[in-house]
């Protein structure tokens, strides 16, 4: 079922288009409102699928209504209703978010042309909203402590934005999962996300690996090859352990973020690239700087936002979430009946040292479910999480 509101001030029309809409398809439910503050006041209190705005009108002009509703519920479609002499201002509508407009009196047609069309972007919009909270559930932070909710409100923030962030922690804490939520709630999330781990590519090869060669630019060239700026255009990069980038390749880098161009090694042809840039290392890159390993232009350039990523020693009131977590996932994966955690258990993984964080906890409960028995005891976890 779609609701449809219109706000005319002409009675006459609200009948036509009410019996016209109404007659197209007895799915779609219409209500009248007789000028502008009448219809904000309904929007405000009424969950609509489409709205049909006049422009000239007593009270609040049509122009007026149309910001309003952008600000109030930008989700909902807005038709423009034009009278012969307001079309320049139906045009400047458009640029201000109005889906379409139709001319009084309205063709036939055109309006549940117009109508159909509305409805089946709006419905596209919720269909890619559930399919994008699908998607990041996989990159799910669990966890209700204070420092993972406030990385949660950080993402939330920032994800819709393109600002570069800079995600800073220890080994295993999960820095790799927040670049994945922030791509995955972004305009962006359609394009690719690229990884590159700077700290797995020689040195001599990451300039190659970043930004892509010229057939004989090396030995071993043998033909040109793209590199993962260029795979990444439109998406977000992640340069993960950035901090062990070459000074040579952090030139680049700056280059490509100050003027979104990068160049192949062995050409000297700039090639235009429009990517967001996530980075992530384990290092104090302000250490780094002093003793001259990496550039501060460079961190300033990178660290517009920057998330710090807990050690789970510094969250130990998660550890009986990502218990429970940890002990789902592997189980499906594993085809294994799952296992319980006695309290006296899940106490004894809270008061561990965690060196390696989230990572080394999720081998600890896959080991226990295992070799442990039925209820994860806490001699179980004597025997089979000890170091």
């Amino acid at each position: 079922m779609s609701n449809i509101l219109i706000i005319e001030d002409e009675a006459a029309i609200r009948r036509v288009l009410t019996r016209i809409i109404g007659d197209e398809n007895k799915t779609y439910t219409v209500e009248e409102a007789e000028d502008g503050v009448i219809g904000l006041e309904k929007v405000r209190d009424n969950e609509y699928d489409l709205i049909l705005c006049d422009i000239k009108m007593p009270k609040m002009d049509g122009v007026e209504v149309l910001e309003k509703l952008k600000k109030l519920k930008p989700e909902i479609p807005v038709i423009m209703i034009s009278g012969h002499g307001d079309l320049d201002t139906a045009v400047q509508t458009m640029r201000l978010g109005a889906f379409d407009y139709i001319s009084k009196p309205p063709d036939l047609n055109r309006l549940l042309n117009t109508v159909r069309n509305a409805l089946d972007q709006k419905q596209l919009l919720v269909e890619n909203k559930i399919l994008k909270k699908k998607v990041s559930k996989k990159y799910e932070m669990i966890g209700a402590s204070e420092p993972i909710q406030h990385i949660k409100e950080m993402i939330d923030k920032v994800a819709s934005t393109d600002a570069r962030v800079l995600i800073t922690g220890p080994n295993g804490t999960g820095k790799e999962l927040v670049a994945h939520r922030l791509h995955d709630l972004s305009e962006r999330a359609k394009a690719p996300m690229i990884e590159v781990n700077c700290a797995a590519i020689p040195s001599e090869l990451i300039e190659s690996e970043l930004f892509g060669h010229v057939k004989g630019s090396f030995t071993g060239a043998n033909k040109d090859r793209a590199g993962k700026f260029e795979a990444a255009n439109g998406g977000t990069i992640f340069l993960d352990e950035i901090g062990d980038m070459s000074l040579s390749a952090q030139a680049k880098v700056l280059r490509a973020l100050q003027e979104n161009k990068i160049s192949r090694v062995g050409s000297d042809k700039d090639i235009k690239v429009n990517v967001r840039v996530l980075a992530a290392t384990n290092k104090d890159l302000r250490k780094e700087i002093e003793e001259g390993r990496f550039r501060e232009d460079l961190y300033h350039r990178l660290a517009v936002i920057l998330i710090k990523v807990p050690a789970l020693n510094d969250r130990r009131d998660d550890v009986p979430l990502l218990i429970q977590h940890f002990s789902k996932q592997i189980a499906k994966e594993q085809g294994m009946t799952p296992k319980v955690f006695s309290p006296e258990a899940i106490e004894q993984l809270q008061a561990y040292n965690w060196t390696g964080n989230i990572r080394e906890l999720r081998n600890v409960v896959e080991r226990l479910l295992i070799l442990g028995e039925t209820t994860i005891s806490g001699n179980d976890v004597n025997l089979f999480a000890s170091k």
